[in-house]
């Protein structure tokens, strides 16, 4: 049986991401920065990088007016800087205050979300921070136009079709095998697809691309707001460039140290959680599609995405919807209170009239994209330019995810050690959420038949010598729970200050007035709240339909 792309992307992303065609008009010139005489990186090889400047010009038709765009030019490999180069896509809103401060970098999460797409469809709620900053965001590497990665998805299809849908029981031992040999048919499709860049696109070399960007943009020192995903790569590059740190805030704490069977079962839990949120919700209004008996509504949940792993639905691109399909979808949804009406009105739709376009709605895959003749001259496209937006591969996000998680990971166990854990993994995960636990099971076997990623991230990552950090945690949060803000500031030492948002969803910068006041006085003007302080939870909106 075919196995299913993971959609975690959906899962350690704030909400509200949208696609915006951004086309970069302007060049990159190579000149001195003010300081960057001797700046190299602490490498030699690299200092025509770090010599660069940036050059911000109109984005396309389409975007904000008041955004701008650029680029700047990378090392696909950084122990061999001569070998081969990438284009970084930027966008900026500039800063509109009397004090300017330089830039503040924006990474979004994922991994494997654009921040340029991201910041151009939701920037409006960082105009605060214009007041001492120009407000920047990036493709990394092997995101959006950044030489986006790839696993051969088919344009049209649904997720299914970037690798397909375990349906059999991966406790069992021939399913698990049958599995794995299809995960290392992916790996190898990935491959094929995605060009030079999947050797180098973890976070250790994001990080790097990082001060290059920092130096190109004209700082001595990196301000940074990172979420969600973007907090590892903000602690990286930390670890990395302690003496580059500037003013650097983490919302939405992901883990350093946990193995992804861990993480794995942190995510059943926090989605069944949030599930059950929705459902106390949805059965009070009489649209709900699983009606009003709470206790049946759960159960209904559980028989829907059963039946339609059993007979998937066809869809109108010309693809199927699975129950898997359907998990993920619900997954998305579920991270931000504001999309519950959306999903009870997809969920209606396609038991009431098999209505599929609701659903797809929420999948991170798209449904566009090039023929597979573009995609092939993607993969060998020389130089590593800039692609255009349309020619971003529509299975990006799920394959760049992959990818960087799978850099990011060290351990690489065996196919006896792996089907040796499923059953007992897949009973913990399955008493966790009987709708979540096999969705989950599958991806721990997403980095199967890759090489081996870093350890650089659970060894080097600690006890850091830089300036003070602000690191968010929300209590509700179901992808990044609280502990992992916890562990993750002890393991930093003395530089983290935690902030502990008292509130429900997946970072509380967009979603709590109190956490966003706080990291833009720290990100303008310096000052930190009290280490261990806390923001008690908004008052909940009006999301009725």
């Amino acid at each position: 049986m075919p196995v299913k792309l993971s959609t975690r992307f959906a899962a350690r992303r704030r909400a509200g991401a949208g696609a915006v065609a951004l086309t970069l008009l302007g060049p990159v010139l190579l000149g001195p920065a003010p300081w960057a005489a001797a700046a190299n990186g602490g490498q030699p090889g690299l200092e025509r990088f770090y010599r660069q400047k940036v050059t911000w010009s109109a984005c396309e038709a389409g975007a904000p007016k008041d955004l701008q765009c650029a680029k700047v030019t990378v090392p696909v490999d950084y122990a061999r800087p001569g070998a081969g180069t990438l284009d970084l896509a930027l966008a900026r809103y500039r800063a509109t205050g009397p004090s300017k401060r330089g830039s503040v970098v924006l990474n979004f999460g994922g991994p494997g979300g654009s921040g340029v797409s991201e910041l151009a469809s939701d920037g409006k709620q960082f105009m605060d921070l214009t007041n001492g900053y120009d407000v920047v965001s990036f493709d990394p590497r092997g995101v959006g136009r950044s030489s986006p990665v790839s696993c051969g998805a088919e344009p049209g299809g649904s997720s299914s079709d970037t690798g397909g849908t375990a349906t059999g029981d991966l406790r069992d031992a021939r399913a698990a095998r049958r599995a794995l040999d299809e995960w290392k048919k992916v790996a190898a499709d990935c491959a094929r697809h995605s060009g030079p860049v999947l050797p180098h696109i973890g976070t250790v070399d994001a990080a790097r691309d990082l001060d290059v960007m920092r130096q190109a943009l004209g700082d001595k020192k990196l301000n940074y707001l990172g979420f969600s995903y973007g907090t590892r790569l903000g602690a990286v590059y930390a670890a990395e460039f302690p003496d580059k740190v500037g003013r650097v805030a983490l919302d939405g704490v992901d883990t350093l140290t946990e193995p992804l069977a861990e993480q794995g079962r942190v995510a059943v839990e926090g989605q069944q959680t949030a599930l059950d949120d929705f459902l106390d919700w949805c059965v009070q209004d009489i649209a709900c599609p699983f009606g009003q008996d709470r206790r049946r509504a759960g159960d209904q949940v559980t028989q829907l995405v059963r039946s339609l792993d059993e007979n998937p639905v066809p869809t109108g691109s010309g693809g199927k919807l699975s129950g898997q399909d359907l998990v993920g979808a619900i997954g998305q949804a579920l991270y931000s209170k504001s999309l519950w009406p959306s999903l009870e009105r997809a969920i209606a739709s396609l038991v009431e009239d098999g209505d599929t376009r609701g659903i797809q709605a929420f999948s991170p895959t798209g449904t566009g994209g090039p023929a597979p003749a573009v995609r092939q001259r993607l993969a060998a496209r020389p130089g590593g330019g800039l692609v255009d937006t349309g020619q971003v591969p529509p299975d990006n996000m799920v394959a760049a995810m992959m990818a960087i998680d799978c850099a990011d990971d060290p351990d690489r166990p065996g196919a006896a050690r792996i089907t040796a854990d499923l059953g007992r993994l897949g009973a913990e995960y399955e008493e966790a959420s009987p709708v979540f636990g096999r969705y989950r099971l599958n991806e721990l076997l997403m980095c199967y038949g890759r090489p081996a990623g870093t350890d650089f991230i659970r060894d080097e990552v600690k006890n850091l010598h830089t300036a003070k950090m602000l690191l968010v945690g929300t209590r509700g949060d179901p992808a990044t729970p609280y502990r992992w803000t916890v562990e993750t500031a002890r393991r930093l030492g003395s530089p983290a200050v935690v902030l502990d948002n008292r509130g429900d969803g997946h970072t509380g910068y967009g979603s709590s007035s109190c956490v966003h006041r706080k990291v833009d006085d720290f990100l303008l003007y310096g000052s930190l709240p009290p280490d261990g302080s806390s923001c008690a939870a908004d008052t909940p909106p009006d999301i009725g339909g």
